[in-house]
């Protein structure tokens, strides 16, 4: 058996960063920019009002100073003129300032009488004027390699993007097996169960960024694995669940074997999650995830997340740990990594004390995996441990 270090290591070694494609801006959100995106204008391209108001030539006014207005100038309606010391523009936000003005008068700090507008005694000081370029001049850059969120998308278009380069999702075909197997709404004998880790790995991977697919179920034959692993060969990474053990019906290695695959390792000194395989299949990576739903969520978090980061060519690496207390006394671990599953509270994170890792009420209810490393000692309600977030 490999640690988990060597075989996120080894795993991220079978993967490289996907190339790029240009999709519509209003598609983009939650995609990852895949080069710097340069302003191609100044934002705001021209000198605004602040406020509703009155632009005036004058940087300083004083009560009882008067201003004949001239002119209007609306969003999207410039005022096309000349403004003299004595005169005025009626302006409302977002609206360019007429050349010359200075500042802006709201309209609340005035008496108008006609076309004529006298200063009050409680003037803004403000100059209400939102210079051009404030925001951003044209060449300012959006860095990349980064997640579009959508205050990402707002900035880009108001940078004048109308498409955007990103990095295409990884395509990840997931292939459930064995003959218990069933999908959700399919009627099962009873002696067949519900094909369930599927349904959360893809909703996991969609959710990192990948586009995952389910595929048929493969019976335990190496016919039936291997016309699903036919069905396969357009993706970039390929995952089985289930059947990797070694097992009398355990034929997932020997098919994907069969298809040419280059093995990289089995097993890994974690629990839950054991029997883990991983090679390269033809252009793709294979991996190999156990078969009990909670081993195969654990594993997607800390050995596929990281996977589709590289895809996506984000930092990857182990999952990010940060220190919490116990709220709770526990033993000490064994000789492999321990993800224990466990739930934050407001005395601290505490441990389900079921662990057996077919356990999906046990997963639902908890929002971390608490990070035992091989023969941690017996902690302490108030000792700091490593935790993952999920």
């Amino acid at each position: 058996m490999i640690t988990t270090k060597e075989a996120l290591d080894h795993l991220l070694a079978l993967t490289t960063p996907l190339p790029t494609e240009t999709i519509p801006l209003s598609e983009a959100a939650g995609r990852v920019l895949a080069s710097p995106a340069k302003a191609l204008r100044d934002q705001p391209p021209f000198a605004a009002s602040a406020m509703d108001g009155y632009a005036v030539c004058p940087e300083s006014v004083r009560e009882g100073d008067r201003f004949a207005v001239i002119g209007e100038a609306a969003a999207g309606h410039a005022f096309d003129g000349d403004l003299g010391e004595k005169q005025a523009v009626r302006i409302f936000t977002g609206a360019p300032v007429p050349t010359g003005a200075r500042r802006v008068i709201i309209q609340e700090d005035v008496t108008v009488n006609g076309t004529e507008i006298t200063v009050g005694p409680r003037v803004d000081k403000s100059s209400n004027i939102r210079p051009q370029a404030g925001d951003f001049a044209t060449g300012a850059i959006l860095d990349s390699p980064r997640r579009l969120s959508p205050s990402d998308i707002a900035l880009l278009a108001s940078m004048s993007y109308g498409t955007v380069a990103v990095t295409r999702k990884p395509i990840i075909a997931l292939i459930a097996t064995g003959d218990e197997l069933v999908y959700p709404g399919e009627a099962p004998r009873a002696d067949q169960i519900i094909a369930s880790n599927s349904f959360g790995l893809k909703a996991m991977f969609d959710a990192a960024g990948a586009d995952a697919r389910l595929l048929p179920i493969a019976k335990d034959t190496l016919s039936s694995l291997g016309t699903v692993f036919d069905l396969a060969k357009s993706a970039d990474l390929v995952i089985t669940i289930g059947g990797a053990s070694v097992g009398d019906h355990d034929l997932v290695g020997q098919a994907a074997a069969n298809m040419g695959l280059e093995r990289s390792f089995y097993k890994v000194a974690m629990r839950p999650g054991k029997p883990l395989m991983a090679g390269k299949l033809e252009n793709a990576a294979m991996v190999g995830l156990p078969g009990n739903p909670v081993s195969s969520m654990v594993c997607g978090e800390v050995f596929i997340l990281p996977m589709i980061s590289r895809y996506l060519g984000l930092p990857s690496g182990p999952r990010t740990q940060v220190e919490m207390k116990l709220a709770q006394d526990l033993p000490e671990n064994g000789p492999r990594e321990h993800y224990m599953r466990g739930k934050t509270t407001p005395e601290g994170v505490m441990a389900f004390p079921r662990q057996d890792s077919s356990l999906l009420t046990i997963l639902a209810d908890a929002d971390v995996l608490i990070v035992r490393p091989p023969h941690d000692p017996a902690r302490h309600a108030g000792d700091s441990v490593g935790v993952i977030k999920i």
